[in-house]
């Protein structure tokens, strides 16, 4: 990005966008670029409570009579030498009529001036483009820390800490635990832990880890899923499992001097209740990878035109910056559900961010593994289900017979330690067509009917509460039986008896 952003400069491109929060950071950057210029150019930076400033001026300096958007660009267009001028938070007013004719006047000035090159950064965390200026601006992306970064923060925190020392392996692990943070968010949590436990070492990752998990909380958007459950407690669907196990080092470097391409993903059909959403939180264990999840609920934002799209943008940004990772969409169906087909209802906002979204799919690099879950394929659009956007699609099925037993020792047993008095067959035989939450719900059922006579529960106790229920396959049986008929031909079998079957009849 900073090259990219050396490149524009140098080729007098007149209006930059750069897409951050981190405004300390970006301004030392685009300074270094100007210093390294020949002829070195000076950097102004402009704000609505200042003015505009030469950077490295101090802070309490204010030039009032460019304080309005109107007489800043003014001022740029006047100045008669080379420049760089950030404007700092300028997305309130860009729409406003004459702030937009300013920029584009400045614009044309510049074209005018070839032997005084001048450059005009739009700094702001929030991406807001007039169509009047989509033809002239240019967007970046600034990107978070990355590990060459993080360690000159850690390096100088250990240097103001008496000069202490860190082996390589602890060092590492501190900076990988830091990924995905800003500048300013690695120097907070890398002082809380020498706060909390007087010293810096590899045992505090945790405590940085803990207070990463609380900053991507605060987006709302993100949020870090932490999963007790080993991928042991998800009844049957062993033909899935036996795949992500196979994966389970699909992200080390040995895998990629073995030749193999990094996962881009797979999704899980399948009938509500029957563990997709489990196996997709208990795989974060079992490839020892952080899960996060993506809630597209929140992601939509009317409050502002563009501020949906910079949510999915930070979003993503904030799940490459940690990558390896997975990342976790439930019920997929629900966040996409006719965006290809929403027309104008929402000034094209689901369609974009739909766009936007298979766009990064397609063309990620990092190593972000998406776990997506649908209950009702009809809802989604066909683009998801192409070849090659997913590297496998998995039909979770409501459990066999076998596979019921399973869950019913899983459960029982995390409950009571010896299960011996339960017949697993005859509650499985009784229990056709429950799904897993299911069978979980009318054990839970027994417990609370036995606990309010004061007994132990027992085996009549399950088979009267499984009686109690109407499951969910008789009163969507239309529903499940279409879903079953369009996954036969179209997705993997999670359930090892079925994709055995299947591999028979070819």
């Amino acid at each position: 990005m900073k090259e990219e952003l050396n490149i524009l400069i140098q080729a007098q491109y007149p209006l930059i966008y750069l897409v951050t929060s981190e405004e300390e950071r970006a301004e030392q950057s685009i300074s270094t670029i100007a210093q390294l210029l020949k002829p070195q150019r000076r950097v102004f930076v402009w704000t609505v409570t200042h003015g505009i400033v030469e950077y490295g001026q101090p802070r309490n300096v204010t030039q009032h009579n460019t304080v309005s958007p109107e007489a800043a660009i003014e001022w740029i267009i006047r100045h008669k030498e080379p420049g760089i001028f950030i404007l700092k938070d300028l997305h309130p007013f860009i729409d406003a009529p004459a702030t937009t004719r300013s920029l584009r006047d400045a614009i044309a000035s510049f074209k005018g001036a070839h032997n005084i090159p001048k450059n005009i950064i739009l700094m702001s965390p929030v991406q807001q483009v007039p169509i009047e200026l989509e033809k002239e601006v240019v967007v970046l992306d600034f990107q978070l820390p990355d590990m060459a970064e993080l360690n000159k923060v850690l390096t100088h925190h250990l240097d103001q800490n008496r000069g202490r020392r860190l082996t390589t392996e602890a060092r590492e692990k501190l900076l990988r635990a830091a990924l995905g943070l800003t500048k300013d968010e690695a120097e907070k949590v890398y002082r809380k832990a020498q706060v909390t436990t007087g010293r810096l070492t590899e045992d505090e990752v945790d405590i940085v880890l803990s207070e990463k998990k609380q900053l991507i909380r605060r987006n709302g958007i993100l949020e870090y899923i932490e999963e007790d459950e080993t991928i042991e407690a998800v009844g049957g669907l062993e033909e899935l499992k036996k795949w992500l196990k196979q994966r389970s080092n699909a992200f080390t470097e040995k895998a990629r001097e073995y030749g193999l391409p990094q996962p881009k993903g797979m999704l899980i059909l399948g009938v509500p209740g029957c563990g997709k959403s489990l196996i997709a939180k208990t795989t974060s264990r079992l490839w020892g990878l952080p899960i996060l999840r993506l809630d597209m609920g929140r992601v939509y934002d009317g409050s502002m035109v563009g501020r949906s799209e910079a949510n999915l943008r930070n979003a993503l940004k904030t799940a490459e910056s940690i990558s390896p990772t997975i990342l976790f969409i439930d019920e997929l169906d629900k966040s996409f559900a006719g965006s290809a087909g929403s027309g104008d209802s929402d000034g094209g906002t689901s369609s974009r961010i739909f766009g936007s979204f298979l766009t990064w799919m397609q063309e990620k690099k990092s190593p972000v593994f998406v776990m997506a879950t649908a209950n009702r394929v009809e809802r989604l659009p066909g683009e998801f289900l192409r070849k090659g956007r997913f590297d496998e699609i998995f039909f979770v099925d409501l459990p066999t017979p076998e596979e019921r037993e399973d869950i019913y020792n899983i459960h029982l047993t995390k409950r009571r330690e010896d299960i011996t008095r339960f017949d697993l067959g005859q509650l499985a035989k009784m229990s056709d067509g429950f799904s897993g939450a299911e069978i979980e719900q009318a054990i839970v059922a027994a417990m609370y009917e036995a606990f309010a006579q004061e007994r132990e529960f027992t085996q009549l106790d399950i088979i009267a509460a499984l009686k109690a229920t109407l499951p969910l396959s008789r009163t969507m049986q239309e529903q499940v039986t279409a879903l079953r008929d369009w996954a036969r031909q179209r997705a993997r079998p999670a359930a090892a008896s079925v994709a055995e079957y299947q591999r028979m009849e070819f």
